[in-house]
């Protein structure tokens, strides 16, 4: 069977929704063997899609709750409600439907520029990701699982300082937390919104695996699906430039995985956090 992952090109074309009508959006997904729509993906998708009604202020926050899954070989299509428009902040409420289907909703809400007094928790101390084998590299031994899916090209490079699902498998006493770093594999557009919606898609990928790796899982050992999903932009990053993502999953219970990361830049600025859960089990 073959897994293969789209281009970090696809994923930036897809992401850029189209415009029909007022707070009316329509956008392409990446298809797949399962045709199985990618959580992250479309609620990068409907940030995207809100944004576009709120021109001069950038997101600094997403909920986004998952109510059923879609089909990837058709489009989605957005409606964006104007639910408030402050001096500061404007609050967007967005519907992701394939015909009479309701597949997402969420909230999303934009903000000026404000300054002020600032603090974060510090960036841990983890190698340099020069210093990290690539995650292909790492998983080497595994080239002939899945048909080759450890290996497959990925439009980020990952570089884990903890071990990823794969490798934990083999450890008696797996681990809650995962840090890992990552980057595009190629220059992207300048533009802080398809920054964060970038980030929202990648989150919706790598989080989980927190919480499957304290289930002795991986991402397709197991049926898993995401139930809701919230990021905090906290500052403006390049997605071409490395960011550590500090991940842990807290708690597991009543076929419930919870995620959380918190996201560096290189010279250690917390730029996002966000939290996700799961849903393992039956469909």
């Amino acid at each position: 069977m073959s897994f293969p992952s789209p281009s970090l090109a696809d994923v930036i074309t897809t992401l850029q929704v189209e415009q029909v009508g007022d707070g009316q959006f329509v956008a392409t997904q990446l298809d797949n063997p399962a045709h199985h729509i990618v959580g992250g993906h479309i609620a990068g998708q409907a940030l995207m899609a809100a944004s576009r009604t709120a021109p001069g202020r950038m997101p600094h926050s997403v909920h986004v709750y998952y109510l059923r899954a879609g089909d990837a070989r058709l489009p989605v299509e957005f409606e964006v409600v104007r639910s408030r428009d402050g001096g500061t902040l404007s609050t967007r409420r967005i519907t992701a439907t394939q015909g009479d289907q309701v597949l997402l909703e969420a909230l999303a809400s934009f903000s000026t520029e404000v300054g002020g007094p600032e603090h974060q928790s510090a960036m841990p101390d983890v190698p340099d990701p020069e210093t990290l084998p690539a995650m292909q590299d790492q998983l080497a031994d595994y080239a002939d699982e899945l048909g080759g899916y450890w290996l497959r090209p990925l439009p980020f490079d990952l570089r884990y300082v903890d071990a990823p699902p794969r490798l934990a498998l083999e450890h008696p006493d797996p681990s809650s937390r995962l840090r890992m770093f990552w980057r595009a594999t190629d220059s992207v557009p300048v533009d802080p919104v398809l920054h964060s919606c970038l980030l929202t898609y990648l989150s919706g990928t790598t989080m989980l695996e927190t919480a499957l790796v304290m289930r002795r899982a991986t991402p397709i050992s197991t049926f898993n699906a995401l139930i809701d999903h919230a990021l905090w932009f906290h500052r403006p990053f390049d997605p071409a430039e490395w960011v550590l993502s500090d991940q842990f999953s807290p708690s597991g219970i009543d076929g419930r995985g919870l995620a959380t990361a918190t996201m560096y830049d290189r010279s250690g600025r917390v730029i996002c956090i966000a939290t996700q859960e799961l849903y393992f089990g039956r469909k």
